[in-house]
């Protein structure tokens, strides 16, 4: 191929100019904590959590696929790096590629915050709750003033799986290997994003990151009224109780059988 250094993600341009206005990198930056030698770094934290960011979004999910992307001088220009060539790295054996490969990647990611500090590789440490606040502080600014009422849907989705990973399971109603994340939005904006094994039961957990998230809001929007809504797999006790013991409102769908099919048969006529 001779057609020089092109691309077919300038599109990510835009994603810059929303990250210029909202400052997500920085702040997501903000949560890491570097063990590393900073005479012998070539890449920020803020360098590599941009590029997996910009990668992610621009469809790029798997970390090998940054072997190739490290020479895309448009992701370069995403990152902020100046040199958008990659022509004056320190190591030859680097140049002509201005980002980070994989490996350096692989090592953001799967650092462990309680021994970063010491381990020889993987000396970047994230704070998992750090990064939780901030998408809901995020939810929170691109309100001007606080809302009367507010929605909160809960998910529970398959993430299915191809290989032999960690914690693999079957799940009978997707009927696949898979993962079973838990979402929790409101309108479009991800307030809780968070992986489990699908040998859980949907609502897993929910209850904690409702405590979590309603906590936050109503420290900054006390007399917002909010109320939760999922289908059936959430329709649980605890959820229920919690939600009337906090004031929170909840809508819930009802898992079918004979009798409930029998007594709304008339509603559910006409709603058909």
């Amino acid at each position: 191929f001779d057609g020089g250094r092109i691309t077919s993600d300038g599109g990510g341009l835009l994603l810059r100019e929303v990250d210029q206005r909202i400052g997500l990198l920085d702040r997501l930056a903000a949560c890491f904590t570097d063990h590393r030698n900073p005479e012998s770094i070539e890449h920020s934290v803020r360098d590599l959590v941009a590029q997996r960011v910009y990668g992610l979004a621009l469809g790029y999910e798997d970390l090998n696929d940054h072997d190739d992307l490290r020479k895309d001088s448009t992701l370069a220009l995403l990152v902020g790096k100046r040199d958008l060539t990659g022509e004056r790295r320190v190591r030859e054996q680097d140049r002509g590629n201005p980002l980070a490969a994989s490996s350096t990647l692989n090592r953001l990611e799967l650092g462990i915050p309680k021994s970063a500090i010491s381990d020889r590789y993987k000396r970047i440490a994230a704070d998992n709750e750090a990064m939780d606040r901030l998408l809901v502080d995020l939810f929170l600014e691109s309100y001007r003033k606080p809302p009367r009422k507010i929605w909160l849907d809960l998910d529970a989705t398959d993430d299915p799986l191809h290989g032999q990973q960690e914690g693999r399971f079957f799940h009978g109603y997707y009927r696949c290997y898979c993962y079973l994340p838990l979402y929790i939005f409101s309108g479009e904006h991800l307030l809780c994003a968070r992986l489990r094994t699908a040998d859980k039961d949907a609502s897993s957990g929910s209850v904690d990151e409702l405590q979590r998230i309603v906590g936050q809001i109503r420290a900054r929007w006390p007399k917002t009224r909010i109320i939760i809504r999922a289908d059936a797999g959430f329709c649980r006790d605890a959820i229920m109780a919690w939600c009337e013991t906090n004031d929170v409102g909840y809508v819930l769908g009802l898992a079918r059988n004979k009798r409930l099919q029998q007594a709304l048969g008339k509603e559910m006529e006409e709603a058909r």
